[in-house]
């Protein structure tokens, strides 16, 4: 199963790259995760068990770093289906 998960660190800061957020940033970057930066949050996905300690790390290491609020949502992701390879030699046109 494949998830993803979205989440911000609070107190934003606009001038500075908070220790928090960079706590947050490297626990998902470090458990291989698939990460994307939005403009309102970051999101990482990956399999299960990958996404899930990557949260908790996440948790504790912001807490530890300063963040006084964690906003984190996990969503399953939906399967993909690949198609069956034609065998070779066999035109699929």
């Amino acid at each position: 199963m494949r998830l993803m998960v979205e989440f911000t660190t609070e107190p934003f800061e606009l001038v500075t790259f908070p220790d928090h957020a960079a706590a947050a940033r490297r626990a998902v970057d470090e458990a291989g995760l698939a990460v994307s930066v939005g403009p309102f949050g970051t999101s990482a996905e990956g399999e299960a068990e990958q996404v899930l300690a990557a949260v908790a790390r996440l948790l504790h290491d912001t807490l530890d770093a300063g963040a006084n609020r964690i906003s984190v949502q996990v969503s399953v992701l939906p399967e993909t289906k690949t198609e069956p390879e034609a065998p070779e030699g066999v035109d699929t046109q």
